[in-house]
């Protein structure tokens, strides 16, 4: 794995960010893949994501960051997504910070933040050695739990397939059993607690490797006895 440290800044980061749900965040101009298919959803509390605003706004060190570098050129999030993202989302002007959205700032405010200057590590490396960075850089921040560490080392078109019926926000799960069930869609929660479940019937894990729809039946027959 090689390693560069590289100086980018708020305006250049935010530049065409969109975020499309199911299709993806993106920002830097279209070349940052926020979240790729190991990440995890935002999860960012409030009084977090206000956090690295103030942190900006104040002109003091932000934890720096780390992006895989792709064959292509582009890059993708290793390390940073929730801070990305709360970053973009307030120039964005989807939330406000002390009362004040990101538009109704001064002209030298909106520069302040928009010439801040984020400190990334920029990793090139084969894709285990991306995966293998990843899980050892998070033992920071908000911790992971069992189940994201596992879709980090697992990923693939399974997880990426199984996380839209579990583990987003209002997922068909949450409908079925979110009165049910403990912990958070987002987390992750129902996905770790639906393989438990089939693990401990006859049906076999390896039976549902290529039929997520066969799962997702699995779980809502549970819920409709």
């Amino acid at each position: 794995m090689n390693i560069e440290l590289k100086e980018i800044t708020v305006r250049e980061l935010t530049n065409g960010y969109e975020d499309n749900e199911e299709g993806g965040v993106i920002g830097f101009d279209g070349k940052l893949d926020i979240r790729p298919p190991y990440q995890r959803e935002f999860i960012y509390k409030d009084k977090q994501r206000d956090a690295v605003i103030d942190t900006i706004t104040k002109d003091f060190p932000l934890n720096v960051m780390y992006w895989a570098v792709r064959e292509d050129g582009n890059f993708e999030v290793i390390d940073g997504q929730q801070r990305t993202i709360s970053v973009c989302q307030f120039v964005e002007g989807d939330f406000a910070f002390n009362s004040r959205y990101f538009h109704n700032l001064q002209k030298d405010e909106k520069e302040q933040i928009l010439n801040y200057k984020l400190m990334v590590y920029l990793c090139t490396g084969a894709d285990s050695e991306k995966l293998e960075w990843f899980e050892t850089i998070n033992i920071a921040g908000e911790k992971l739990t069992d189940q994201e560490l596992k879709n980090a080392v697992y990923s693939g078109s399974w997880v990426s397939d199984a996380k839209r019926y579990f583990s987003k926000t209002n997922c068909a799960a949450y409908g079925l059993g979110g009165d049910y069930l403990n912990g958070s869609a987002i987390r992750q929660d129902y996905l770790e607690t639906t393989i438990k479940w089939i693990r401990m019937t006859a049906l076999k894990v390896i039976w549902l490797k290529t039929n997520t729809n066969l799962m997702q039946t699995k779980f809502g027959f549970i819920f409709k006895q």
